[in-house]
């Protein structure tokens, strides 16, 4: 039976995404990593939404800043917290003993069919794998919301997850294991308006309540920065090939992260060239990455408010 880890930076949209995979997969684990708040607070955020959804899973304390560089954060977009809005009680639980990326390597040698859900910067996994390369033959695939085949946000040619550790993502994508990406030029095409938030914040459940008052601040951030009437859900996308494979189309292609570039640094180079080997041209690497091009934005944001929803 196919189980899953589950590492993130809680952060909105990783909430969103964390709770759909609480209820319709099962999750073995979580790490948790700086990328959207420092690491204190994305744990705390980690545990007190687990917590709330009278949910037990383990949750680990990963790393606190890239491979290479000073930790960043996005706190422009979610909050001092990470996770403003949302108003949920400081969790009772605590996190455990060992590091995020001990969690992620234990559990890759204890289960048989395992799959990583990476919903933010890639340093747990990239030190898992450097640490223990034997992980790599354990880990069946690796889904990932970061990067984009067009622009990004952190910068204009990178997404914030890669950029926030170009060095790790780099690590991951040459890693051997099976990835999914799905990044910025797809996941920027939908969200949660604010008839979906309000409808939320009327629902009985204390829980969705909660999410709503979250969703609702990270909407007027995305009103405020990017103008749009409507709140990515990013992470979700990450979650969605598991559970309704149908609603997001992969292609095949090759991914490299630019690691060097003063101006693209962090940038995922997709070689969407469907090329033969030419004379003159850079030939085409291997495939690595079954990356997304589209959604079906509408199925998706169903399926987070029926979700959501559904807890009590």
């Amino acid at each position: 039976m196919t189980r899953f880890h589950f590492d993130c930076d809680p952060g909105h949209d990783d909430a969103v995404a964390l709770l759909v995979a609480a209820k319709l997969l099962d999750l073995t684990g979580v790490s948790t990593v700086f990328g959207n708040s420092n690491i204190t607070n994305t744990t705390r955020n980690a545990l007190a939404i687990l917590e709330a959804a009278d949910l037990s899973i383990p949750v680990a304390k990963g790393i606190g800043k890239p491979l290479v560089d000073n930790a960043i954060n996005a706190e422009s977009v979610h909050g001092k917290s990470g996770l403003d809005g949302a108003n949920l009680p400081p969790p009772a639980t605590k996190p455990l003993s060992i590091s995020g990326p001990e969690l992620i390597i234990n559990t890759a040698r204890q289960e048989d069919d395992l799959k990583v859900i990476a919903v933010a910067p890639l340093t747990n996994i990239a030190t898992a794998i450097v640490d223990a390369p034997d992980i790599r033959d354990r880990i069946r695939e690796i889904s990932i919301m970061g990067g984009s085949t067009t622009f990004g946000n952190a910068t204009p040619a990178a997404e914030f997850n890669i950029h926030a550790d170009p060095e790790a993502a780099a690590i991951v994508f040459n890693s051997g294991i099976p990835i999914r990406m799905v990044g910025l030029n797809v996941t920027t095409t939908f969200g949660i308006t604010v008839t979906q938030v309000q409808s939320l914040l009327a629902t009985s459940g204390k829980l969705a309540r909660a999410i709503g008052g979250a969703l609702d601040f990270y909407l007027n951030k995305q009103q405020s920065l990017y103008r749009r009437e409507y709140a990515p859900v990013h992470d979700v996308c990450a979650v969605a090939p598991y559970t309704h494979p149908a609603l997001i189309r992969h292609e095949n292609m090759h991914v490299d992260v630019e690691c060097t570039g003063k101006l693209t640094r962090g940038q995922t180079v997709c070689d969407q060239r469907r090329l033969s080997a030419a004379e003159g041209l850079a030939p085409p690497k291997a495939s690595n990455a079954a990356v997304a091009v589209q959604a079906d934005g509408k199925s998706i944001i169903d399926l987070v408010m029926n979700t959501l929803q559904s807890y009590p």
